[in-house]
């Protein structure tokens, strides 16, 4: 059980410069454990995420697509309507163009006559209010989390760490929309990522590549800062139960965007072996990272490693980038732009043309149309 005072609280997670991840919000009847505070006094929480899928069909033996039931199958893909829907929808227009006319005033304005709210009513919105989020639980002796602990050992069940609230050099602590996004691309294209050999950068919490390692032969997943990286291998090792002994491996190492090399130091920690620099470059195919644009120094950097990673490869690789385009309103423009996003094309535009003897890069978009297996908000910007 962990205390933290209202003072403490209030200087951890809600300065000035607090940036706030909302994927959490979108987790109806999710409950969120604060489990501990980090090294620099962050409160950590615990969640669980639900992959849709049956547990006995992982991807190896089935294709996922086989394992989401007909309706949501039409939900997520193509939006079409079962008989029974398409049949209520029809009912629905047909009493709208019946009764309008009966609903307009001498004026010709429409008016609706609005239900009085009952007792139950007031019931239900209190009962929602409860589930809104965050919400701070602590383990007693009888513990809030036992049932769900429990079906926590089933295949269908992701355990993430993670913050909630950060300044914005820690915002890796948080999970974010797109990994959500890239990593129900991998669940949907599983057969083009099985046992390949795989680096994320950017990897944050590991929730995208702790997905991965569920094909993937080898998963490196990266990013700077022993307590982050501390975080992500512990993710990892509480998602044992999706990836079978000898199927899959995620090794959390640190890669420093800034820096012109590995960290192959013995001392230090998350450093690299020259063994697994020498894996990486003889068998890595994919590179993946997802939301990493919010900077524009941090942008240059991110490709400046991945002409330098790339330049050595000894196999032709794909480059899986995923992003939210965030819209701000900027006094120096007086305008709502989205300027990192727009300095992300403009590089990646660079990349593409780039003149290099040895190598051609070649960009292309991928449309959100896949089956979504997990549960979050796809919006359009994405």
């Amino acid at each position: 059980m962990v205390d933290v005072t209202e003072e403490e609280m209030d200087n951890c997670t809600f300065r000035s410069d607090t940036v706030l991840s909302d994927v959490h919000l979108h987790c109806p009847n999710k409950r969120h454990l604060m489990v501990r505070l980090n090294a620099v006094g962050q409160p950590v929480f615990l969640s669980h995420f639900k992959i849709l899928w049956n547990a006995e069909d992982l991807p190896s033996e089935k294709h996922l697509r086989e394992a989401i039931t007909e309706r949501e199958y039409q939900y997520r893909s193509g939006n079409e309507l079962c008989d029974e829907d398409r049949n209520n929808l029809n009912k629905e227009r047909e009493l709208n163009s019946e009764g309008v006319e009966a609903l307009l005033d001498d004026d010709g304005d429409l008016d609706v006559v609005r239900r009085p709210r009952e007792a139950s009513d007031l019931e239900a919105e209190d009962l929602l209010r409860v589930k809104v989020y965050p919400v701070i639980l602590t383990k007693g002796n009888d513990d809030a989390f036992e049932d769900e602990e429990q079906e926590c050992t089933c295949s269908d069940i992701i355990k993430i760490e993670h913050t909630m609230a950060t300044p914005l050099e820690d915002v890796g602590k948080q999970v974010w929309r797109a990994a959500f996004l890239l990593a129900d691309y991998i669940l949907f294209k599983w057969e083009t990522f099985q046992c390949c050999s795989v680096l994320e950068l950017g990897g944050g919490t590991g929730i995208t590549s702790i997905i991965m390692g569920t094909v993937a032969k080898r998963v490196y997943c990266t990013d700077v800062g022993e307590d982050l990286l501390a975080m992500c291998e512990q993710n990892v090792a509480l998602n044992k139960h999706l990836m079978e002994p000898g199927r899959g491996e995620v090794k959390v190492k640190e890669l420093d965007w800034m820096k012109d090399e590995f960290c192959t130091d013995p001392e230090a920690p998350y450093s690299w072996s020259e063994e697994e620099v020498a894996d990486l470059h003889d068998h890595c195919t994919v590179i993946m990272a997802a939301d990493v644009f919010y900077d524009d120094d941090l942008t240059d950097a991110l490709f400046r490693t991945l002409y330098r990673i790339t330049h050595n490869l000894r196999n032709s690789c794909t480059i899986y980038l995923a992003l939210e385009k965030r819209l701000n309103f900027t006094l120096r423009h007086m305008d709502v732009t989205c300027e990192a996003y727009s300095h992300f094309r403009n590089t990646l535009n660079d990349l593409e043309n780039l003149q290099d003897r040895k190598m051609k890069y070649t960009v292309e978009p991928i449309k959100l149309d896949f089956c979504q297996f997990l549960l979050y908000e796809r919006i359009e910007q994405l």
